[in-house]
């Protein structure tokens, strides 16, 4: 009797314990990918891509949730202090390394708070005018903005966002002054763009190159060492006596710090996957980006990246007056 008492509580007792050694099998519940800027912007097109294919492969529902504002550093900061679970998940660009730099008093720090999962994709960038603005080509555009153009209004999803670092860039390269008109995200600023509202953006291929084909905006330059394939005719900055400009917009995968690694782990595999999903290869194509290789689509290769853009535009913005 006294046996059998024994291995009925040590039975108990395992069954108590076992939540502790073990998890429920990931994901159990549907994930959510934030994405800290307006729906229809380009970075909102890179993630429901990635989130329809990741879909597929981990059997929940990856839903996005577009969370604007402060160039995009309040959404980011929902992520660093939401539950390391694997449920909430973060996506956005390069200017998630100006956070630091650009606002000081934030309650989380980007280059701590965030576990890596994986880059997703390096977008190719484009310097666009409304349709009907003077300047004919890129060349034009330049001696323009230092004459009758100077202060040129000139759309950004907000300080910080990697619209707004193109135009820095392009201020400190030329030194022409330009008047800044900060939006929610890409998507909206591409509106006025259209409509004649504002001159300029400087915003990804994803969202530029099918106004470009229809003739809704003008092109100017590309922002990356050699010309594109989805535009070909459209020259370089580089090319056209900016030596050395050069800026693309790369797209990852964060989740909070502290996420347990079988669960980051599962997750660099599904985006992997993901990234080599025909749909997703083919889309991509047609907005004039690619996925990243499986290599880059991992935790190490995205830390090594991250930290090297921090230094570089912290820099920048240091350089500039921004700290």
């Amino acid at each position: 009797m006294k046996t059998l008492l024994t291995v009925a509580l040590a039975t108990a007792a395992m069954a108590l314990t076992a939540p502790t050694f073990a998890q429920d099998a990931y994901p159990s519940k549907p994930v959510t990918i934030v994405v800290p800027a307006a729906a229809g912007g380009p970075s909102d097109t890179v993630a429901r891509l990635v989130a329809e294919a990741m879909t597929r492969d981990l059997g929940q529902q990856v839903l996005i949730e577009n969370v604007g504002g402060a160039g995009g550093s309040l959404g980011a900061g929902q992520v660093a202090q939401a539950e390391p679970d694997g449920y909430k998940l973060l996506l956005y660009h390069v200017a998630v390394s100006t956070f630091g730099a650009l606002y000081p008093d934030l309650a989380y720090k980007p280059g701590e708070d965030f576990s890596s999962v994986g880059l997703v994709t390096d977008v190719p960038m484009t310097l666009v005018g409304r349709k009907d603005l003077e300047p004919a080509n890129v060349g034009a555009l330049l001696t323009w903005l230092k004459g009758d153009g100077a202060g040129a209004t000139f759309g950004t999803a907000g300080v910080g966002a990697v619209s707004d670092l193109c135009g820095r860039l392009l201020t400190e390269a030329t030194g022409a002054e330009l008047t800044v008109v900060p939006y929610k995200g890409t998507g909206p600023a591409m509106t006025d763009l259209v409509g004649g509202q504002i001159d300029l953006m400087c915003d990804q291929t994803t969202n530029t190159a099918n106004q470009i084909k229809a003739g809704e905006i003008k092109p100017y330059a590309v922002t990356t060492a050699a010309p594109i394939a989805i535009l070909p005719d459209v020259p370089t900055l580089a090319s056209s006596g900016l030596d050395g400009f050069e800026i693309t917009a790369w797209h990852a995968i964060w989740a909070p710090k502290g996420t347990p690694e079988p669960i980051r782990q599962r997750l660099s595999a599904s985006l992997q996957k993901a990234l080599t999903d025909p749909v997703l290869i083919e889309r991509m194509a047609g907005l004039g980006t690619a996925p990243v290789a499986a290599d880059l689509a991992t935790p190490a290769a995205l830390d090594q990246r991250f930290q090297s853009e921090i230094g570089r535009w912290s820099k920048l913005l240091s350089d500039a007056g921004q700290q």
